[in-house]
């Protein structure tokens, strides 16, 4: 049977193979996933072998059991714990009612849909026998012996081969725009002006609305407006404004970003928060930035609101997405080709997703 590492260092590893980015990664990075594939591996549930994982391996595991590392011990516990009143020394890690989360939110919608583990299609859906086992590339990543750079590059193999162009481009996006860098960020507009904003999160997330969004969902772009975080106005285009019937004051409740689309008979103006901490466009808002809107004379059913962020699984937007307004966007940076309605009656616009 294969060496174990601790159910903590599996822990640690998943984070380094479910980066920031991949799809579910909360399902697949909890200390709970950690104790689903150490069990995996206690038992030597890998695949084209004979033992299988069910949820009852990984709640009825303790401690004292997880130290007994021989094979005796750990092909003892993988049979042993199926039978009804089966022994096990030490507190068991969960309680009975844990076994819904692990077989549908750790197995089935995590490992399972990521392509970690595998499934027997040979059980009845209502079998209680045990189903799942870890892929072998998975499983290998595990390997005690496997550190360093030939573990990050196992690692970065694996995910060129079980993860797809998509997913692996999603946590490239997070990556790139999560990271710490030193450098300024260089804004390329449509009409092919640039501009550089201080390095950051906030930057990076504009910059794509700038470059990937407008010409995404706009007919015709262009930025009205551009400031960065500590109200830093980088572009203003006061001609291009009053072309529209747009008059804009200088006024702490302008967005971080106005676009606006020349598509369509009557221009639509946008406006965009870019959440890398908190600040979306919630109800207040809005209401706001409608009343800028009304002072200029600028029709408001010509007007859309966003909220832009690097990524649905992380924290800005779990924090925030029950304040978002109704009638309003949310777009992601890591997902750019995507975007969610929070629909509300008449609430979409002509010329606008």
């Amino acid at each position: 049977m294969m060496a174990l590492l601790t159910r903590e260092e599996v822990h640690a590893r998943l984070q380094d193979i479910f980066p920031d980015g991949a799809a579910n990664r909360t399902y697949l990075t909890r200390m709970l996933a950690a104790s689903t594939v150490f069990t995996a591996l206690y038992i030597d549930a890998i695949e084209n072998g004979t033992a299988f994982l069910g949820p009852k391996h990984v709640y009825r595991m303790t401690d004292e059991q997880a130290a007994k590392v021989d094979d005796a011990s750990r092909n003892a516990y993988a049979t042993g714990v199926l039978r009804p009143g089966g022994h096990i020394e030490g507190q068991r890690w969960y309680q009975d009612n844990t076994r819904e989360p692990i077989r549908d939110e750790t197995l089935r919608e995590g490992l399972v849909a990521i392509g970690a583990v595998t499934e027997r299609s040979d059980l009845p859906t209502t079998s209680s026998r045990p189903r799942y086992a870890l892929k072998a590339a998975f499983a290998a990543l595990f390997d005690p012996a496997l550190t360093g750079e030939d573990l990050k590059a196992r690692i970065a193999a694996w995910q060129a081969e079980a993860l797809s162009t998509g997913a692996l481009a999603r946590m490239a996006i997070v990556r790139r725009g999560a990271g710490i860098s030193t450098d300024q960020v260089l804004v390329t507009f449509p009409n092919g002006e640039t501009r550089r904003m201080k390095p950051g999160p906030s930057s990076e997330i504009t910059k794509a609305v700038v470059e990937v969004f407008a010409p995404t969902f706009l007919g015709d772009p262009a930025v009205v407006f551009l400031s960065e975080s500590g109200n830093k106005v980088v572009a203003r285009d006061e001609e291009l404004a009053r072309s529209i019937g747009l008059a804009i004051q200088a006024d702490k409740n302008l967005p971080d970003t106005i676009l606006v689309d020349l598509a369509p008979a009557h221009p639509l103006l946008v406006f965009v928060e870019v959440v890398a901490t908190d600040g979306p466009v919630n109800e207040r808002r809005k209401e706001a930035l409608l009343e800028l809107v009304a002072a200029s004379g600028f029709p408001a059913e010509h007007v859309a609101f966003v909220t832009a962020f690097l990524d649905r699984s992380a924290g800005p937007f779990k924090k925030t997405v029950d304040a978002l307004a109704w009638g309003s966007y949310a777009w992601f940076a890591a997902e750019p080709t995507n975007l969610i309605v929070l629909s509300q009656a008449d609430s979409r616009l002509k010329g606008f997703p």
